[in-house]
Protein backbone atom coordinates (compact mmCIF):
# COMPACT_ATOMS: atom_id res chain seq x y z
CA UNK A 1 0.00 0.00 0.00
CA UNK A 2 1.04 3.61 -0.63
CA UNK A 3 1.31 6.23 2.09
CA UNK A 4 -0.79 9.22 1.11
CA UNK A 5 -3.09 11.97 2.32
CA UNK A 6 -6.42 10.43 3.31
CA UNK A 7 -8.03 13.42 5.06
CA UNK A 8 -7.69 17.20 5.19
CA UNK A 9 -8.98 20.04 7.36
CA UNK A 10 -8.43 23.75 7.82
CA UNK A 11 -9.26 26.59 10.19
CA UNK A 12 -9.24 30.37 9.76
CA UNK A 13 -10.07 32.82 12.57
CA UNK A 14 -13.35 34.71 12.18
CA UNK A 15 -11.59 38.10 12.35
CA UNK A 16 -11.07 39.00 8.66
CA UNK A 17 -8.98 42.14 8.23
CA UNK A 18 -9.07 43.82 4.82
CA UNK A 19 -6.57 46.20 3.28
CA UNK A 20 -9.14 48.95 3.81
CA UNK A 21 -9.06 48.14 7.53
CA UNK A 22 -5.28 48.50 7.52
CA UNK A 23 -5.52 51.91 5.87
CA UNK A 24 -7.16 53.13 9.09
CA UNK A 25 -4.27 52.08 11.35
CA UNK A 26 -1.10 52.61 9.30
CA UNK A 27 0.41 54.51 6.38
CA UNK A 28 -0.61 52.21 3.54
CA UNK A 29 -3.35 51.75 0.96
CA UNK A 30 -5.36 48.95 -0.58
CA UNK A 31 -3.82 49.71 -3.98
CA UNK A 32 -0.26 49.67 -2.59
CA UNK A 33 -0.75 46.28 -0.93
CA UNK A 34 -2.62 44.60 -3.81
CA UNK A 35 -0.20 45.67 -6.53
CA UNK A 36 2.89 44.62 -4.57
CA UNK A 37 1.63 41.41 -2.95
CA UNK A 38 -1.73 40.31 -4.36
CA UNK A 39 -3.17 40.35 -0.83
CA UNK A 40 -6.67 41.75 -0.27
CA UNK A 41 -7.37 40.46 3.25
CA UNK A 42 -6.03 38.26 6.01
CA UNK A 43 -7.47 36.49 9.06
CA UNK A 44 -6.03 37.50 12.44
CA UNK A 45 -6.76 35.55 15.61
CA UNK A 46 -8.03 37.34 18.68
CA UNK A 47 -5.72 37.51 21.71
CA UNK A 48 -7.49 34.61 23.44
CA UNK A 49 -7.09 32.26 20.44
CA UNK A 50 -3.85 30.27 20.58
CA UNK A 51 -1.89 28.41 17.93
CA UNK A 52 -2.93 25.15 19.56
CA UNK A 53 -6.61 26.18 19.44
CA UNK A 54 -6.39 26.68 15.67
CA UNK A 55 -4.33 23.51 15.22
CA UNK A 56 -6.89 21.47 17.14
CA UNK A 57 -9.80 22.73 15.01
CA UNK A 58 -7.98 21.92 11.77
CA UNK A 59 -6.98 18.50 13.12
CA UNK A 60 -10.57 17.67 14.10
CA UNK A 61 -11.72 18.44 10.57
CA UNK A 62 -8.94 16.39 9.02
CA UNK A 63 -9.90 13.40 11.17
CA UNK A 64 -13.53 13.79 10.15
CA UNK A 65 -12.49 14.03 6.51
CA UNK A 66 -10.48 10.82 6.79
CA UNK A 67 -13.16 8.99 8.76
CA UNK A 68 -10.48 8.11 11.28
CA UNK A 69 -10.87 7.69 15.04
CA UNK A 70 -8.42 9.62 17.22
CA UNK A 71 -7.41 6.30 18.78
CA UNK A 72 -5.96 5.26 15.40
CA UNK A 73 -3.50 8.18 15.29
CA UNK A 74 0.01 7.07 16.29
CA UNK A 75 1.90 10.33 15.75
CA UNK A 76 1.10 14.05 15.69
CA UNK A 77 3.68 16.32 14.06
CA UNK A 78 2.98 20.04 14.12
CA UNK A 79 4.89 22.63 12.11
CA UNK A 80 4.87 26.05 13.76
CA UNK A 81 7.19 28.97 14.39
CA UNK A 82 4.83 31.13 16.43
CA UNK A 83 3.70 28.91 19.31
CA UNK A 84 5.26 28.97 22.79
CA UNK A 85 8.54 27.06 22.95
CA UNK A 86 7.03 24.47 25.28
CA UNK A 87 4.99 22.45 25.76
CA UNK A 88 4.96 21.51 22.08
CA UNK A 89 1.80 22.56 20.28
CA UNK A 90 1.46 18.96 19.09
CA UNK A 91 1.32 17.84 22.74
CA UNK A 92 -1.43 20.36 23.50
CA UNK A 93 -3.35 19.13 20.46
CA UNK A 94 -2.81 15.54 21.64
CA UNK A 95 -4.40 16.43 24.99
CA UNK A 96 -7.25 18.37 23.35
CA UNK A 97 -8.09 15.45 21.07
CA UNK A 98 -7.49 12.71 23.61
CA UNK A 99 -4.92 11.04 21.35
CA UNK A 100 -3.47 8.85 24.08
CA UNK A 101 -1.64 6.49 21.71
CA UNK A 102 0.17 9.21 19.73
CA UNK A 103 3.71 10.46 20.06
CA UNK A 104 3.54 14.23 19.60
CA UNK A 105 6.15 16.89 18.82
CA UNK A 106 6.75 20.08 16.82
CA UNK A 107 9.09 20.96 13.97
CA UNK A 108 10.21 24.45 13.01
CA UNK A 109 11.15 25.33 9.45
CA UNK A 110 9.04 28.48 9.04
CA UNK A 111 7.05 28.61 5.80
CA UNK A 112 8.48 25.27 4.63
CA UNK A 113 7.53 23.65 7.91
CA UNK A 114 4.47 21.71 6.76
CA UNK A 115 6.49 19.78 4.18
CA UNK A 116 9.23 19.07 6.75
CA UNK A 117 6.53 17.83 9.14
CA UNK A 118 4.93 15.66 6.48
CA UNK A 119 8.27 14.08 5.64
CA UNK A 120 8.90 13.43 9.33
CA UNK A 121 5.50 11.78 9.80
CA UNK A 122 5.95 9.65 6.69
CA UNK A 123 9.40 8.58 7.94
CA UNK A 124 7.83 7.43 11.21
CA UNK A 125 5.34 5.38 9.23
CA UNK A 126 8.13 3.86 7.12
CA UNK A 127 10.47 3.12 10.02
CA UNK A 128 8.10 2.25 12.86
CA UNK A 129 5.17 0.83 10.95
CA UNK A 130 2.71 3.49 12.08
CA UNK A 131 -0.52 3.20 10.11
CA UNK A 132 -1.98 6.70 10.56
CA UNK A 133 -0.42 10.02 11.49
CA UNK A 134 -1.62 13.60 11.82
CA UNK A 135 0.37 16.45 10.27
CA UNK A 136 -0.46 20.07 11.14
CA UNK A 137 0.74 23.49 10.05
CA UNK A 138 -0.45 26.23 12.41
CA UNK A 139 0.65 29.83 12.89
CA UNK A 140 -0.33 33.02 14.68
CA UNK A 141 1.80 35.35 12.57
CA UNK A 142 -0.13 38.34 13.86
CA UNK A 143 1.74 37.95 17.15
CA UNK A 144 5.02 38.78 15.37
CA UNK A 145 3.81 41.74 13.32
CA UNK A 146 5.52 45.09 13.78
CA UNK A 147 2.69 47.49 12.98
CA UNK A 148 5.20 50.30 12.46
CA UNK A 149 6.77 48.42 9.54
CA UNK A 150 4.32 48.51 6.66
CA UNK A 151 6.64 46.46 4.45
CA UNK A 152 6.00 43.37 6.61
CA UNK A 153 2.84 44.16 8.59
CA UNK A 154 0.59 43.83 5.54
CA UNK A 155 1.95 40.42 4.54
CA UNK A 156 0.88 37.99 7.22
CA UNK A 157 -2.17 36.20 8.56
CA UNK A 158 -3.17 33.43 10.97
CA UNK A 159 -4.65 29.98 10.52
CA UNK A 160 -4.09 26.24 10.54
CA UNK A 161 -4.29 23.30 8.18
CA UNK A 162 -3.96 19.58 8.82
CA UNK A 163 -3.84 16.28 6.97
CA UNK A 164 -4.11 12.66 8.00
CA UNK A 165 -1.56 10.33 6.41
CA UNK A 166 -2.49 6.70 5.94
CA UNK A 167 -2.29 3.76 3.59
CA UNK A 168 -4.18 4.20 0.34
CA UNK A 169 -3.97 2.28 -2.92
CA UNK A 170 -4.49 5.45 -5.00
CA UNK A 171 -3.28 8.45 -3.00
CA UNK A 172 0.46 8.54 -2.49
CA UNK A 173 3.38 10.73 -1.52
CA UNK A 174 5.57 10.06 -4.54
CA UNK A 175 8.53 12.24 -3.52
CA UNK A 176 9.71 14.81 -1.00
CA UNK A 177 12.69 17.13 -1.40
CA UNK A 178 14.02 19.32 1.40
CA UNK A 179 16.83 21.83 1.78
CA UNK A 180 18.31 24.54 3.97
CA UNK A 181 20.81 27.37 3.69
CA UNK A 182 21.59 28.88 7.07
CA UNK A 183 23.76 31.59 5.56
CA UNK A 184 20.55 33.21 4.30
CA UNK A 185 18.94 33.36 7.73
CA UNK A 186 19.94 37.01 8.04
CA UNK A 187 17.40 37.92 5.38
CA UNK A 188 14.30 36.81 7.33
CA UNK A 189 14.22 36.41 11.10
CA UNK A 190 12.56 37.25 14.41
CA UNK A 191 14.40 40.05 16.21
CA UNK A 192 15.02 40.47 19.93
CA UNK A 193 11.69 42.27 20.29
CA UNK A 194 9.88 39.26 18.84
CA UNK A 195 9.04 40.98 15.55
CA UNK A 196 9.58 39.96 11.93
CA UNK A 197 12.52 41.47 10.07
CA UNK A 198 12.81 40.81 6.34
CA UNK A 199 15.06 41.87 3.49
CA UNK A 200 12.31 41.70 0.91
CA UNK A 201 14.56 42.05 -2.12
CA UNK A 202 16.81 39.14 -1.12
CA UNK A 203 13.92 36.89 -0.11
CA UNK A 204 12.20 37.62 -3.42
CA UNK A 205 15.28 36.71 -5.44
CA UNK A 206 15.77 33.51 -3.45
CA UNK A 207 12.13 32.46 -3.75
CA UNK A 208 11.84 33.13 -7.48
CA UNK A 209 14.94 31.03 -8.12
CA UNK A 210 14.19 28.22 -5.67
CA UNK A 211 10.48 27.63 -6.32
CA UNK A 212 10.83 26.39 -9.92
CA UNK A 213 13.90 24.33 -8.98
CA UNK A 214 12.15 22.34 -6.27
CA UNK A 215 8.98 21.85 -8.31
CA UNK A 216 11.04 20.24 -11.07
CA UNK A 217 13.19 18.31 -8.59
CA UNK A 218 10.15 16.80 -6.86
CA UNK A 219 8.63 15.77 -10.20
CA UNK A 220 11.92 14.27 -11.38
CA UNK A 221 12.33 12.34 -8.12
CA UNK A 222 8.85 10.89 -8.70
CA UNK A 223 9.84 9.90 -12.26
CA UNK A 224 7.51 12.51 -13.70
CA UNK A 225 7.91 15.64 -15.82
CA UNK A 226 6.35 19.08 -15.88
CA UNK A 227 3.92 17.77 -18.50
CA UNK A 228 2.54 15.39 -15.86
CA UNK A 229 1.79 18.20 -13.39
CA UNK A 230 -1.93 18.88 -12.98
CA UNK A 231 -1.99 21.22 -9.98
CA UNK A 232 0.70 23.27 -8.20
CA UNK A 233 0.02 24.37 -4.63
CA UNK A 234 2.74 26.91 -3.79
CA UNK A 235 3.45 28.63 -0.51
CA UNK A 236 1.33 31.78 -0.51
CA UNK A 237 3.95 34.41 0.26
CA UNK A 238 3.54 36.97 -2.51
CA UNK A 239 1.56 36.94 -5.76
CA UNK A 240 4.54 38.34 -7.65
CA UNK A 241 6.72 35.44 -6.50
CA UNK A 242 4.11 32.92 -7.64
CA UNK A 243 3.71 34.72 -10.98
CA UNK A 244 7.47 34.75 -11.55
CA UNK A 245 7.71 31.04 -10.74
CA UNK A 246 4.86 30.25 -13.15
CA UNK A 247 6.64 32.22 -15.88
CA UNK A 248 9.92 30.35 -15.35
CA UNK A 249 8.08 27.03 -15.46
CA UNK A 250 5.92 28.14 -18.40
CA UNK A 251 2.96 27.01 -16.31
CA UNK A 252 -0.53 28.28 -17.03
CA UNK A 253 -2.38 29.99 -14.18
CA UNK A 254 -5.24 27.47 -14.33
CA UNK A 255 -2.91 24.86 -12.83
CA UNK A 256 -1.89 26.99 -9.83
CA UNK A 257 -3.77 27.35 -6.54
CA UNK A 258 -4.01 30.96 -5.32
CA UNK A 259 -5.32 31.81 -1.85
CA UNK A 260 -3.00 34.66 -0.96
CA UNK A 261 -5.68 37.22 -1.79
CA UNK A 262 -7.72 36.15 1.25
CA UNK A 263 -5.22 34.32 3.48
CA UNK A 264 -2.03 36.40 3.11
CA UNK A 265 1.13 34.61 4.25
CA UNK A 266 0.30 32.13 7.02
CA UNK A 267 3.78 30.55 7.08
CA UNK A 268 3.61 26.82 7.93
CA UNK A 269 -0.19 26.88 7.60
CA UNK A 270 -0.04 28.31 4.08
CA UNK A 271 0.25 25.09 2.05
CA UNK A 272 -2.32 22.96 3.92
CA UNK A 273 -4.77 25.89 3.89
CA UNK A 274 -4.33 26.29 0.13
CA UNK A 275 -4.56 22.53 -0.39
CA UNK A 276 -7.83 22.41 1.58
CA UNK A 277 -9.21 25.29 -0.46
CA UNK A 278 -8.31 23.49 -3.70
CA UNK A 279 -10.15 20.40 -2.47
CA UNK A 280 -13.24 22.40 -1.52
CA UNK A 281 -13.34 24.21 -4.86
CA UNK A 282 -12.87 21.03 -6.90
CA UNK A 283 -9.64 22.27 -8.46
CA UNK A 284 -7.96 18.98 -7.54
CA UNK A 285 -9.50 15.90 -9.14
CA UNK A 286 -9.21 12.13 -8.77
CA UNK A 287 -5.85 10.69 -9.77
CA UNK A 288 -4.16 14.02 -10.51
CA UNK A 289 -0.49 14.78 -9.96
CA UNK A 290 -0.19 17.56 -7.40
CA UNK A 291 3.00 19.32 -6.27
CA UNK A 292 3.16 21.33 -3.04
CA UNK A 293 6.17 23.61 -2.70
CA UNK A 294 7.36 26.14 -0.15
CA UNK A 295 10.28 28.27 1.01
CA UNK A 296 10.90 30.26 4.14
CA UNK A 297 13.12 31.58 6.88
CA UNK A 298 16.18 29.57 7.64
CA UNK A 299 16.48 29.72 4.72
CA UNK A 300 14.54 26.52 4.06
CA UNK A 301 12.68 24.95 1.18
CA UNK A 302 10.68 21.84 0.43
CA UNK A 303 8.43 20.26 -2.18
CA UNK A 304 6.43 17.08 -2.52
CA UNK A 305 4.86 15.34 -5.50
CA UNK A 306 1.54 13.71 -4.66
CA UNK A 307 -0.94 11.48 -6.41
CA UNK A 308 -4.35 12.65 -5.21
CA UNK A 309 -7.36 10.48 -4.45
CA UNK A 310 -10.01 13.16 -4.63
CA UNK A 311 -12.79 10.59 -4.74
CA UNK A 312 -12.27 9.73 -1.07
CA UNK A 313 -11.01 13.06 0.30
CA UNK A 314 -13.27 15.98 1.14
CA UNK A 315 -12.59 18.52 3.83
CA UNK A 316 -14.18 17.97 7.22
CA UNK A 317 -17.18 19.96 8.40
CA UNK A 318 -16.61 23.64 9.30
CA UNK A 319 -19.33 23.80 11.91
Amino acid sequence: MNIGIIGIGSFLPDNRVTNIDLEKRMDTSDEWIRTRTGIEARHLAESDVSVSDMATRAAERALQSAGVSIDEIEAIVCATATAPAFPATACVVQANLGAKAAVAFDVSAACSGFIFAMDTAKSLMDSKGFKKTLVIGAEKMGSLIDWDDRSTAVLFGDGAGAVVLGEDDIASIDSIVLGSDGTGGKHLYENDEGKIVMNGREVFKFAVRKMPEIVLESLNKADKSLNDLDVLVPHQANRRIIDAAMERLNLEEEKVVMTIQDHANTSAASIPLALAEAVKSGKIQDGQTVVIAGFGAGLTWGASCLTWNHATITEGNHS
